[in-house]
């Protein structure tokens, strides 16, 4: 038992099947070679295979090509670096809103929102949210929610796994409060 202690010190990221497996291992007195195999198997089977990155402002434009209409989105290089693993990008406000994203939700297994200038309302269920700039906002998989009003000046940093997640519309769960009209916010 020791040594399978001392090896899941080093290993952190294996999965129950395979801590299972050595530990099935370990319990029959299997041989060494025989465990330390199994946790060679353990670790090979889950390492993702990356890449180094390093984007500049200048390497990937801002191009409408994203999942809304009203912002213009900049990759960040992630999803080519991670074998489409993760998708990072920056997101930006480039028309006032008008009904926004509607109520939907994502498939996917992690996401998260940065919020570099402006501000964005959300309903995350039937909860207003102000997301101003500085917070951080994880969306649990398949939260339901609604960016219904942003700042002209909103710009946030989305990090999204899968890279092809799916958004699946949804019908409303409550009323959503009225929109702060951009010529009537000085900034």
């Amino acid at each position: 038992m020791a040594r399978l202690v001392s090896y899941c010190i080093y290993v952190e990221s294996i999965s129950v099947r395979q801590l299972a497996r050595l530990m099935l291992a370990t319990t029959l007195n299997a041989s060494f070679s025989t465990t330390g195999s199994l946790l060679l198997n353990a670790i090979m089977s889950t390492e993702i295979a990356t890449q180094f990155s390093h984007v500049r402002p200048q390497d990937t434009p801002y191009a409408d090509q994203g999942l809304r209409d009203f912002f213009v989105y900049r990759d960040l290089g992630i999803a080519q670096a991670t074998g489409g693993k993760v998708r990072a990008q920056l997101v930006k406000a480039i028309r006032a809103p008008e009904q926004g994203t509607s109520w939907h939700r994502h498939e996917a297994d992690f996401h998260i929102v940065i919020m570099l200038t402006g501000w964005g309302r959300f309903m995350y269920g039937d909860k207003e949210t102000l997301v101003a700039a500085g917070d951080c906002v994880h969306q649990e998989p398949g939260i339901v929610h609604y960016l219904f009003d942003y700042s002209r000046e909103m710009e946030y940093i989305e990090i999204v796994s899968p890279v092809d997640f799916k958004s699946i519309e949804i019908e409303g769960l409550c009323d959503v409060p009225a929109l702060t009209p951009w010529d009537s916010v000085t900034t």
